[in-house]
């Protein structure tokens, strides 16, 4: 159980000790508190001097906390230890400087798994490229509607140094990791773990995608009863046998098809367990239907699929898989559907924001004009326009790296009608939804899919999302 309480000794281990927080924002604001708490001796120190560091430097000082603010390289003097921001990349000059130095680096989810009690609630931990959140949230409501305390937190938006040190009493916690956090967690060691899915993302950050993959893999290490891998991704079953487990531990894999034993799979609409049974060789137990998965898209699937593995592996019972899938709604901006107008389906799926997630979403339709494009993060969209032309009524590509895409698609799918709308204004989403309709016929879906990032021209995935779904209901209304 979460004990909400740091143990003595875990305390005096930081009284007295120089601790330089770097970057301040949702986990560095956190952990400096928490660690002037524990009678360190911290510094923060952030590269920008903007408004909103500035307040959280006066709120930090107001504890008596030592801020610098517009110098994010200098290793402050005394330092014993780093904990890092999990956006602070490798390479940042500040951890060349500890490394030489011998102080050691850690994020934010290595401070709060240092923190814990001694009867701390076990870690169900989950990253990969795309699907984490939902997974992650599909995960927590699983182990709810089971009767647990528990709640998703990490990558998703809870601190996990609230999660830790806090009231609550927590029996079990989701938690969603991203590779950044895990680069910087050396000593964490989740009861079970999923990878589901690798493609490449955040390459500007690692360097490459072995980098990015070893990253991701750390999430396996010394699993106690479950590595949950995606059969059908073979570099996450690689990750598995690249693991260093404890004694016992099994790899479980999930598949959208039928499942072989140790696995769970899809067999004539119901998701079965073959791993978590007796006698599995011979035996399947059935957990939920297709239907009961929001939204039934493929991708979607079998984020339910890895949660219901994890759950299983905690020794959630069958009802409960099925009780928390109905249960689960899915966030804003993943393949949600906006209207109908004329015919045709305007969904908005912002939060793919890579290659990766586009593909998965552009899986789920059959006839598409497809709204793309933003900042590419060094991805490539060639394997992509490939997989997806055969379903492309017609694409209109928005934002600053939308060259790529164009050139992606007169390379691949030549016949596929372009709409190159040259802005980066957010007016360009009314223009690019205005496009599209032009293009799409009785029965099409018009999704938004960018397969880039949005901060070219929105604060977030979230704003453009809300930019889609305005220009489409003003379609609607301009009907009525």
């Amino acid at each position: 159980m979460g004990s909400g309480q740091v143990t003595s000794s875990v305390s005096s281990e930081f009284k007295g000790k120089h601790v330089t927080v770097a970057g301040l924002g949702v986990s560095g604001l956190p952990a400096a508190k928490v660690l002037h708490g524990l009678g360190a001796i911290v510094t923060a120190v952030n590269d920008g001097a903007d408004e909103r560091a500035r307040a959280q430097a006066a709120e930090l000082e107001a504890l008596g906390i030592t801020v610098r603010l517009g110098d994010g390289d200098t290793l402050p003097e005394g330092t014993e230890l780093i904990v890092t921001a999990p956006g602070w990349k490798p390479d940042k000059p500040l951890f060349a400087v500890a490394e030489r130095a011998g102080v050691p680096v850690w994020g934010d989810v290595e401070l709060a798994w240092r923190l814990r009690g001694p009867d701390a609630a076990p870690w169900l931990a989950v990253t990969g490229t795309n699907g984490k959140t939902t997974t992650v949230q599909m995960l927590a409501s699983i182990l709810k509607a089971a009767g647990l305390r528990t709640a998703a937190v990490g990558n998703i938006g809870v601190s996990l140094l609230d999660a830790v040190l806090g009231e609550e009493q927590y029996d079990v916690l989701a938690v969603e990791l991203s590779s950044y956090q895990l680069h910087w967690a050396p000593s964490l060691r989740a009861h079970s773990a999923a990878v589901l899915n690798l493609a490449p993302d955040h390459l500007d950050w690692h360097g490459s995608m072995e980098a990015y993959a070893a990253d991701k893999g750390r999430i396996y290490e010394g699993n106690r009863v479950a590595c949950v891998y995606n059969a059908a991704d073979k570099a996450t079953e690689d990750l598995v046998r690249e693991a260093d487990v404890e004694e016992g531990c099994r790899a479980v894999g999930f598949t959208l098809g039928t499942p072989a034993p140790s696995q769970l799979g899809v067999v004539e609409g119901i998701l079965v367990d073959r791993a978590f049974v007796e006698n599995r060789q011979k035996n399947a137990q059935e957990l939920a239907e297709v239907a009961d998965v929001n939204p039934p898209a493929p991708h979607n699937i079998a984020n339910a699929l890895a949660a219901a593995a994890l759950a299983r592996a905690y020794g959630v019972p069958a009802k409960a898989v099925r009780d928390g899938l109905r249960a689960f709604t899915p966030d804003a901006h993943r393949i949600a559907h906006v209207a109908d107008v004329d015919g045709v389906a305007y969904v908005d799926d912002s939060k793919a924001t890579n290659t990766h997630a586009a593909e998965a979403s552009l899986a789920a339709y059959e006839s598409i004009v497809w709204i793309a494009g933003g900042l590419a993060k060094g991805a490539t969209f060639d394997e992509l326009v490939t997989k997806s032309a055969p379903r492309l009524r017609g694409a209109v590509l928005i934002g600053a790296d939308r060259a790529l895409i164009r050139e992606a698609l007169a390379r691949h799918a030549p016949e596929v009608p372009v709409v190159d709308l040259d802005r980066t204004d957010t007016g360009a989403m009314r223009a690019a939804v205005q496009e599209a309709r032009r293009l799409a016929q009785a029965g099409d879906t018009v999704l938004l899919a960018p397969a880039c990032a949005s901060m070219d021209m929105f604060a977030n995935y979230n704003k453009r999302g809300d930019a889609f779904a305005d220009a489409v209901r003003e379609l609607g209304s301009a009907d009525g």
